[in-house]
């Protein structure tokens, strides 16, 4: 069994906890938490698993590293401080683990990340021996491994988009919906999550991996941005009000430009309400989805749609991509020390997690 250790207990750490206790190769050792009223809480209780897993959460990074583990999921956030997460990543590698994250965007695209982040975690894995993969909550695999296999279905592709359509009402990060997507806020306001080049910054690695394994060049990556405004104001039982005249919708696109027309695209249509732009793509239920369309001969489209912790969909995404990056670990703890990316580690099937494991 390979010692795993789960760092950040937040959307993504809860369902990394649940990953890790349900994986057949894996033993959880230790959960690490910074809210200091999280310390000492049963992993369990943590992880939303209905019984306790007789491991307290602990604060001691020094202590849980100096253990050696095999791997670590690391679930802290990296949006609104990468420079810490870029730090506490490298020093689990340099203790020797494999570090599986979805917090450090550049290197969803490792081969095209910046050299002031790339050289750093080069560095920890030459010195420590251990591994990074980076792929995303949105979830990386709709954004890469889905639509290169269905692409690969196709006798002609004109073009590939993957589309995240949600109503943000049911996502569990109320912060993140008002002030970093700007639901809710007057139309003058700009949100950080669309502000110009911040798309590209968490996409475009995206776009570059599609391009890569389809053998194209692109031209450049372009962004595109449609917000709408609430026509009434709406109640929403997570969120409270949001008033007529703010920002209830936001649509855009991060296009990969290849012999001048889009043909590689990552599109994200958000509402806080059904009311607001009902013109754009709906989810089939209302609540949300990812789909592939791959336009061409035949025309292909996948919709996915995942729940999770009670129905919630926004859990559920969550829930399935941190499924892709746990279900590498064992893979990437027998394969050479390295910096690894999408293409790099294959989507494997859920080899002895159809038997039921008792708590």
């Amino acid at each position: 069994m390979l010692s795993t250790i789960v760092w950040g207990t937040g959307n993504v750490g809860r369902a990394a906890i649940r990953a890790v206790e349900a994986h057949p190769a894996l033993k959880l050792a230790a959960v690490l938490v910074h809210n200091p009223d999280k310390v000492g809480r049963d992993a369990g209780d943590l992880g939303d698993l209905g019984h306790e897993l007789g491991i307290a959460a602990t604060d001691d990074i020094d202590a849980v590293l100096a253990t050696r583990p095999h791997a670590v999921v690391y679930a802290a956030s990296g949006d609104i401080r990468p420079d810490e997460a870029l730090a506490d990543i490298i020093r689990a590698i340099r203790a020797g683990a494999v570090v599986v994250t979805p917090s450090l965007y550049a290197l969803y695209d490792q081969r095209g990340a910046p050299p002031e982040l790339r050289e750093p975690v080069l560095a920890a894995i030459a010195d420590g021996g251990g591994s990074l993969f980076v792929s995303g909550v949105d979830p990386g695999w709709g954004n890469d491994v889905l639509p290169l296999l269905i692409s690969g279905l196709g006798t002609v592709v004109d073009a590939i988009r993957c589309q995240e359509i949600f109503d943000y009402s049911t996502y569990d990060q109320p912060d993140s919906v008002r002030y970093l997507v700007g639901m809710g806020q007057p139309m003058d306001y700009e949100p950080p999550m669309t502000a110009p080049t911040v798309p590209t910054m968490v996409w475009g690695g995206q776009v570059r991996l599609m391009a890569r394994a389809l053998g194209v060049e692109l031209d450049e990556i372009r962004e595109t941005l449609d917000r709408r405004a609430l026509d009434a104001t709406v109640s929403t039982l997570a969120m409270g009000e949001f008033e007529a005249g703010t920002q209830g919708a936001v649509r855009f696109e991060v296009q990969g430009i290849v012999e001048g027309e889009p043909r590689i695209v990552i599109e994200h249509v958000t509402r806080i309400h059904a009311s607001c732009a009902p013109d754009w793509p709906m989810p089939p239920d209302g609540v949300g989805a990812h789909r592939v369309i791959i336009e061409g001969r035949p025309r292909i489209e996948v919709t996915v749609e995942a729940t999770d912790e009670g129905g919630n969909r926004s859990a559920g995404g969550n829930a399935t991509a941190v499924g892709r990056l746990v279900s590498a670990i064992d893979w990437l703890v027998d394969a050479e020390p390295g910096l690894y990316d999408a293409l790099d580690v294959p989507l494997r099937p859920a080899v002895g997690k159809l038997v039921r494991r008792e708590p």
